[in-house]
């Protein structure tokens, strides 16, 4: 089976001369659909950026990244486009909900963007009574909690039914209990046969990972 991830040898440099820093030397990844990878590390190592390589976000010098079979590198900005629209959701450490929008209409928003997939507005609010958020719909993000705007910023991102989720830290800025809550609806999205990929600093976020991986020097290894 094709994996839904498929990165190899991935290159990624900051700066210039003697202030340059390569933090991706050569990374690689295959995740499969169904399937949690938490990818764990010092800050700096260049986590994030290689999650916002896979997801189209930032490019690379060298390597090759695909998504679900569709190149990523050298794809055009509109081919890009299309791709996270029909195949990725992203989830952040500090949500990026629209702060104008309630958080239903953050949510129903994403279904509504060129391209998105059929239903998906149905679907939204689905999520939005799934995830026990109907009370607090109308509310702006500024007046909800932060597992409550978490909670929105997973239904954004499920709400065109991705084949890829990718959290980059996405417990950082909630307590226990709503962190916990975070990560057990990411596993849930595997288990629907979803591939996740997590960035975290947090060990006890990789456990509902079924691999655990730890970017060293560039590369990624075994935890």
């Amino acid at each position: 089976m094709a994996a839904v991830v498929a990165a190899e040898g991935v290159v990624k440099t900051y700066g210039e001369g003697r202030a340059a820093r390569r933090v991706l030397d050569g990374a690689s990844l295959h995740v499969q659909a169904g399937e949690v990878v938490a990818i764990l590390g010092r800050s700096g190592t260049g986590k994030s950026t290689f999650l916002h390589l896979i997801g189209g976000l930032d490019r690379p010098e060298a390597g090759v990244i695909s998504v679900g079979g569709e190149r990523v590198t050298g794809a055009s900005e509109r081919a890009l486009s299309r791709l996270r629209r029909a195949r990725i959701g992203f989830i952040f450490q500090f949500f990026h909900l629209l702060p104008e929008l309630s958080g239903e209409a953050n949510v129903l928003l994403a279904g509504r963007v060129r391209g998105a997939s059929a239903g998906a507005g149905a679907r939204g609010q689905a999520l939005i009574d799934q995830l026990g958020l109907r009370s607090v719909a109308g509310s702006l993000p500024q007046q909800l909690s932060g597992g409550e705007q978490q909670r929105f910023a997973i239904a954004r991102a499920l709400v065109n039914d991705p084949a890829l989720l990718l959290a980059d830290e996405p417990t950082g800025n909630l307590d226990v209990v709503a962190g916990a809550e975070v990560l057990r609806l990411l596993r849930a999205g595997a288990d629907e046969g979803r591939a996740v990929v997590m960035v975290t600093h947090e060990a006890t976020a990789a456990n509902i990972a079924d691999r655990v991986l730890t970017l060293r020097d560039g590369v990624l290894v075994d935890a």
